[in-house]
């Protein structure tokens, strides 16, 4: 079996990179695709490096446009590639551009999905995520649900249980392969004159909570950081 592997942002390199590596010990032949769509240094080749990860096997120019055309460009993008590869199974990850663009042009050369993160729902559609992983879930023929609620999620839409498998989350893989490096090469606590157990991490990112100043500031409010 022949199995095409599509990342294209940041959680993508991290939660996938787990699944490449078994690829690569159990000499399943796979080739990646990157669509491109996070391409600087600190979001894209430092995932890379980070992980022990070759480079991809071929790399999408999708950036720095907008979504309708970043879309259609990977629908073309991966086109080409797939044409000449004929991968028996092409897998997706999560609810990006990355996983809508290259699962739509699978869907229409009638290759195999693999969707992996299968049946989360926000039940919010102004979310384009929402959207996006509605869509792919729907147009897959391999559901990778991480929870029992994700797989029930997908059987209340009518999907065919026979096409759900509850797996996990790679997430967890991904922390128990990065640990022991991390804590081997990793200098960002005396870097940041931090110490082990005295600080929290707080990320966020999503359009709808950072880019409302009011919603923003209960978020941190309610965290005790206002």
């Amino acid at each position: 079996m022949k199995i095409a592997i599509v990342i294209g942002v940041r959680p993508e390199f991290i939660k996938m990179a787990p699944f490449i590596k078994l690829c690569q010990e159990k000499k399943i032949e796979h080739y990646v695709i990157h669509t491109g769509q996070h391409y600087s240094d600190e979001m894209d080749k430092q995932f890379f490096k980070d992980f022990n990860l070759d480079a991809p096997d071929y790399v999408l120019d999708t950036h720095s446009t907008s979504t309708p055309i970043q879309i259609a460009k990977m629908i073309t993008g991966m086109e080409d590639i797939l044409l000449k590869n004929k991968p028996d199974i092409v897998l997706v990850y999560g609810d990006s551009n990355s996983a809508l663009g290259p699962a739509l042009a699978c869907a229409k050369m009638g290759i195999s999905i693999g969707h992996v993160e299968a049946g989360l729902r926000s039940f919010d559609r102004s979310m384009p995520e929402e959207i996006n992983r509605v869509v792919v879930d729907h147009m897959s023929d391999f559901l990778f649900a991480p929870t029992e609620i994700c797989k029930k999620n997908l059987q209340n839409e009518g999907i065919n249980s026979n096409r759900i498998f509850v797996t996990g989350n790679t997430v967890v893989d991904s922390i128990f392969y990065i640990k022991d490096i991390a804590k081997n090469t990793s200098k960002i606590l005396d870097s940041l004159k931090l110490h082990s157990g005295e600080f929290s991490i707080l990320t966020l990112h999503r359009p709808s909570n950072v880019d409302d100043e009011i919603k923003l500031n209960e978020i941190l409010k309610s965290l005790d950081l206002l």
